[in-house]
């Protein structure tokens, strides 16, 4: 803020810019202003809010404004001017001024407890309606069309206010004074279902899809197991795990093990899913052989109606509160669906009952997915209820757009010291999840006013994001996959010295065209030097060994000199007795991957031989560690090589069962991590290290190697802000394009 103090009788100008808009920002203005006797106005502009004020209490004013913000606003700066005083009387809130937007919309907001009240108060006009919000709560991103966050911008201009809630809306003393999505039963959005069938159709073992904040989502009970069966058999979804949605904090702990930073997620305004360790008490088939469950809390109020219904049903025993399945409804390798119509369409075949309703989402967002790792949040999915918060660079970068990776695709735009990174789009291996891409490219840059001058993309040349930014007339510049990895790190932290870099993940396409996946890098500003990488290991059948692991553990045994083995130990693979002569070959994919070991590790203790989904593998095997060892000499560090061979020797060995190996891998795997940075650090004189890459999504191992680091003397340092998974790769591409459009000015010349 700036320092101006106003002498008693003058006007001053401020200017507000954040997260200030569609929060109540202008009624809590208003009311300020009352508190003080101001004269004046507020309103949104394209920078935030605009406020003028006049009287003898305008240095009281400016002093409070920021102490006493709505719960959903964040002020970045308040600039203050004194200016001429005009005699004014009274103070209002004008319409809001149109032009090139700078300010930003804040994310979708769980139902405060003011309107859970109301929602449950036979005497008020908003009982059991379904779309009741306020300045403090309710949808915003995902209704928003432009800015400013008026409600002629957003999917309720449409819905013309009926005279009470005009009048709330008009009213400085009401909640919902100026709350863009008002809506009641008379003149707002109505459901195509009554909750009573809804509830109903549930308890009956039914699946239902209802229209959420950001997409449709599929909900039956979890009491049916046949229920849960039929979901998966119709949504093709063989064992990836199912979210579940409890109705309060204290079922969560009666399904899961829980501490406080896990409810306090569970809680918060964002509603995420957090992964918890379940109890077990749930049906095997929510989250087939792991040890982890995802819970979300209700967020908006048809969740909350339709576990009251439940709840009144009966047919459970007493004090047993429904656990309901609630996941995403796209089909396989479709988009979540939005529109009313196509719902209506796709969900025919999977859902028994699918609820619309008539207020269009304008922004897909999937349900984020949050863990807690090293006692602080680490996000496995980040959209719906965080996006479109930004993420502060340490400097102001010219205007970027940074198209991120093939899987769990975002995007991210720059503007001045922002970064805002997309809601979690999906895969793009299909037309609709490459058509899904580029609607968020376009929206996301249209509702931030921003035109790039440079594209940051993956070094891999297929990738349909790489593609994409060819054909956009922009500077491109291309970073590589692991290189994107640790630049996400550095850029959420602010980090402007030298650091190391441990990433560890599936696949990246390194800059000699290999398939890395296990790197130690050292990073100076836009440039990275590899400094190690873990042992290659041959891929037999290429990207089908990611989908196989049985075949990563037949390279380890052949490695090993234990070819011969292969046939016996996965007797049930139609192609085990050919695959050693094709481990023999010496022209074979070969990788550096972190992740098919994790592969391989699991197959040779029999946890998991193939896997539907990607790090199936790895999170079966990480379900049976509930403490680690270490193997002595279980790794070697020749050069900048790291091998597990020792290790292997071990986990092959016909005495040792699945839980003891999965505990001596992790243990020993994270072991290795650490001595490898901290020799490096010694060779390097850098000893922040910075961790990410989609192993790092392992609670086990990014708890083990962070408090190893510490205590070998390292600075280690996780994504907070992003996922360490592919999700984080367009950030870190938008960082190192930014500083290398920093260093070469000259790449700008000619764009617009």
């Amino acid at each position: 803020m700036s320092e101006a103090i106003a002498s008693a009788g003058t006007r001053l100008r401020l200017r507000v810019s954040g997260a200030v808009q569609g929060v109540g920002f202008r009624p809590y203005v208003y009311s300020l202003a009352a508190r003080y006797g101001l004269a004046g106005f507020v309103a949104n502009d394209p920078d935030g809010v605009i406020i003028e004020v006049e009287g003898d209490g305008t240095s009281e004013f400016v002093a409070a404004l920021p102490l006493e913000r709505p719960v959903l606003a964040c002020i970045d700066q308040i600039s203050v001017q004194e200016i001429g005083a005009f005699g004014a009387k009274g103070f209002s809130i004008r319409r809001s001024e149109q032009g090139r937007s700078s300010t930003r919309i804040v994310a979708d907001a769980a139902t405060c407890q003011q309107c859970l009240d109301e929602l449950f108060d036979a005497t008020s006009r908003y009982y059991l309606y379904p779309f009741i919000n306020c300045s403090h709560c309710g949808p915003r991103y995902t209704i928003a069309e432009q800015l400013p966050y008026d409600r002629r911008n957003t999917a309720m201009g449409r819905f013309a206010l009926c005279a009470a809630c005009a009048a709330e809306y008009a009213d400085p003393a009401s909640r919902r004074f100026h709350a863009e999505a008002i809506a009641c039963p008379t003149c707002g959005p109505r459901l195509s279902h009554g909750i009573d069938d809804i509830a109903a159709a549930i308890a009956g073992g039914q699946i239902v899809a209802i229209k959420g904040l950001g997409g449709y989502q599929l909900l039956c009970d979890t009491a049916s197991q046949d229920a849960v069966l039929r979901l998966r058999e119709r949504k093709q979804r063989d064992q990836k795990p199912f979210a579940v949605m409890i109705g309060s904090l204290e079922q969560a702990n009666k399904i899961a093990e829980t501490n406080a930073a896990e409810l306090a997620l569970l809680a918060s305004v964002a509603r995420p899913i957090v992964l918890l360790r379940s109890r077990n008490n749930l049906a095997a088939a929510i989250a087939p052989g792991l040890s982890r469950v995802g819970v979300m809390l209700p967020v908006i109020p048809l969740h909350h109606l339709i576990f009251h219904a439940l709840g009144s049903i009966g047919a459970r025993p007493k004090g047993h509160s429904p656990v309901v399945v609630t996941t995403s409804a796209n089909p396989r390798g479709k988009p979540l669906p939005i529109d009313n119509g196509k719902a209506l369409q796709r969900l025919a075949g999977i859902a028994d009952l699918i609820v619309t309703h008539d207020r269009d989402i304008l922004t897909r967002a999937d349900d984020s997915v949050v863990s807690v790792v090293a006692g602080r949040r680490q996000f496995i999915r980040r959209a719906r209820g965080y996006v479109p918060e930004p993420i502060r660079l340490a400097r102001s970068v010219p205007p970027l757009l940074a198209v991120g990776g093939a899987l769990k695709s975002t995007v991210t735009v720059t503007r001045g010291n922002e970064a805002f990174v997309s809601q979690h789009i999906g895969d793009l291996d299909t037309a609709e999840g490459i058509r899904v891409f580029e609607e968020t490219v376009r929206h996301l840059t249209s509702t931030l006013d921003v035109r790039p001058v440079v594209m940051a993309h993956d070094l891999h040349p297929d990738m349909a994001s790489t593609r994409f930014a060819e054909t956009s007339g922009c500077a491109l510049i291309a970073v590589q996959h692991h290189h994107a990895h640790a630049a996400a790190v550095i850029a959420e932290h602010g980090l402007t010295a030298p650091a190391l870099a441990l990433l560890l993940d599936g696949h990246g396409y390194g800059c000699d065209g290999g398939n890395w996946g296990g790197e130690l890098l050292l990073c100076e500003g836009a440039r990275f030097r590899r400094i190690g990488h873990l042992e290659p290991l041959q891929m037999p059948g290429g990207d089908r060994a990611a989908r196989e692991p049985w075949r990563m553990a037949s390279a380890i045994l052949q490695m090993q000199g234990r070819g011969h083995e292969i046939a016996r130990r996965f007797a049930s693979q139609p192609q085990a007795e050919h695959l050693r002569a094709l481990l023999e070959r010496p022209c074979g994919a070969t990788t550096t991957s972190a992740g098919r070991l994790f592969d391989a590790a699991a197959a040779l203790l029999g946890v998991a031989t193939s896997q539907s989904y990607e790090g199936e593998a790895a999170m079966k095997l990480e379900a049976g560690v509930r403490q680690t060892f270490v193997l002595e000499a279980g790794w070697m560090i020749d050069g900048d090589v790291l091998s597990f061979r020792p290790l292997f020797s071990r986990l092959i060995a016909d005495d040792i069962g699945a839980t003891e190996g999965a505990e001596l891998f992790h243990g020993t795997f994270a072991a290795a991590c650490v001595d490898w940075a901290a020799r490096s650090a010694q060779t390097t004189g850098v000893t922040t290290v910075v961790l990410s890459g989609g192993c790092f999504q392992n609670a086990v191992l990014a708890d083990e190697i962070e408090r190893g680091c510490l205590a070998a003397g390292l600075i280690p340092l996780l994504p907070r802000q992003v996922p360490p998974n592919d999700g984080g790769l367009s950030l870190g591409q938008a960082w190192i394009a930014a500083l290398q459009t920093a260093e070469q000015p000259q790449a700008l010349e000619g764009t617009a």
